[in-house]
């Protein structure tokens, strides 16, 4: 590589240019969205759980700390060597308690999961998070808690902070509510509705829900924990009321947290190995398999894993992103280095994640030379020479991730800020700079 990289994440960080084809075997913790979802039914279960191989990054350990405040006991499953990034989280459920104020960070799934469990607690709950949080939509979710009888003082934002006053119970029942912005206010009702004394009922009304595959997983993961959930009916879920099993068991591999590894093989005409990748899951980073084909790339999955060689060129795509949105960062990086126009679709929800991922995309390329111009759902990237220059990131991960993708084939970028990767990959920068070694 043509410039030297910290072991650990920095504010400014020059992206390292390739030199030479990489040739890998990468392996990812554990998911994201599987570790925070595990870890709400864990805190409702009927007994102690085991979460092998979590994620701990900062979104988890939030969420964690969150439970934690609430009464429920996380610790880890393995003392004697401390919190390492392997080690099991062991956690036991006990009676929900109010009057605390916890930090959400900037984490979707932790400040859209957690209201309908704090509305269990025997108190009040004030959420908060980091400045960006609190533009953040929420409002569908509030005013669905408030439907199921659930008292949440706003003061009107519709966004954190917000307080759920929470009863020790929810009487549960019907509720309708628009989920267009974010499947995670399905999903947030979802996970704790059978604790709620009449299940619940969600019926979505409205544009189409994005990120379908999320909901998918909360359906499979509170089945694989013994709770009836009836999906057949179109825009509709239902959740009977009653007990969660405590479990134990492996968190898959962060398919999403993959995504700029692979997209290495195809920028450096490379080959990179990720062990471990799933035959069946609900994680929409599965769908990289499918648009890295697309894009040029020999795909392959075996029982070793998924390996992804890189060929001659990049080639452009036309694709629908809806379902699989949190993918769009690293797929515009690749499209900028593409040899034909893309068009990526079906996106316009990003515009309210960590960061406007859109206007965020378009802004930083055209920076570099590119081509970017945003559509009402998307954006549509020409082939253009680029140069070095500063990547923002917003505090944004995927971005920062999407930064080191460009600069492994244009010299001079810098990326700021990208210990914002601590989000969902701690020592993103070590791990960049073990890819491109080949260790």
């Amino acid at each position: 590589m043509s410039r030297d990289t910290t072991a650990t994440d920095q504010r400014d960080w020059a992206a390292p240019t390739a030199t030479r084809p990489v040739d890998a075997t990468v392996r990812v913790p554990g998911s994201k969205s599987l570790t925070n979802r595990l870890l709400i039914l864990s805190a409702l279960a009927a007994g102690p759980s085991r979460l092998r191989g979590p994620l701990r990054s900062r979104d988890t350990l939030l969420m964690a700390d969150c439970l934690r405040a609430l009464g429920t006991e996380v610790r880890d499953g393995d003392p004697q060597h401390g919190p390492t990034a392997d080690a099991d989280w062991l956690v036991t459920p006990h009676v929900l308690r109010g009057r605390v104020t916890v930090d959400t960070g900037l984490a979707g799934t932790v400040m859209r999961f957690l209201p309908a469990v704090a509305a269990l607690a025997d108190g009040p709950v004030t959420l908060d998070g980091d400045p960006r949080a609190r533009e953040r939509p929420m409002a569908p979710l509030l005013e669905a808690l408030r439907s199921l009888g659930v008292g949440v003082d706003d003061e009107g934002r519709g966004c954190l902070p917000f307080t759920v006053l929470g009863s020790g119970s929810v009487a549960g029942g019907e509720v309708t509510l628009d989920a267009s912005a974010s499947s995670q206010f399905v999903s947030g009702l979802l996970l704790a509705g059978a604790r709620f004394d009449r299940g619940v009922v969600v019926h979505h009304d409205g544009k189409p829900v994005p990120s379908q595959p999320h909901i998918t997983m909360t359906v499979e993961v509170l089945r694989d924990r013994g709770v009836a959930v009836d999906d057949s009916e179109p825009n509709t879920w239902r959740v009977a009321p009653g007990e969660i099993s405590a479990f134990d068991v492996d968190v898959e591999p962060d398919l999403s947290t993959a995504a700029p590894f692979l997209a290495a093989a195809l920028v450096t005409g490379g080959r990179v190995r990720v062990p471990g990748w799933p035959d069946h899951t609900t994680q929409a980073g599965d769908g990289l398999r499918d648009i890295l084909d697309a894009m040029g790339a020999d795909v392959t999955l075996d029982r070793t894993g998924l390996t992804v060689v890189g060929g001659e060129t990049i080639e452009g795509v036309d694709v629908d992103l809806h379902d699989v949105g949190e993918l769009t960062p690293v797929v515009a990086a690749l499209a900028a280095l593409a040899q034909s126009p893309s068009r990526l679709g079906g996106i316009a929800h990003l515009r309210g994640h960590e960061s406007d991922r859109l206007t965020a995309l378009a802004t930083e390329i055209n920076g570099l030379g590119g081509r970017v111009t945003e559509t009402d759902d998307g954006l549509r990237i020409e082939p253009a020479p680029l140069h070095g220059g500063r990547w923002a990131t917003y505090l944004d991960h995927r971005m920062a991730m999407a930064g080191a993708v460009v600069g492994l084939a244009v010299p001079d970028v810098v990326v700021e800020d990208v210990d914002t990767t601590a989000k969902t990959l701690p020592r993103f920068t070590a791990r960049w700079t073990d890819l491109l070694a080949g260790r």
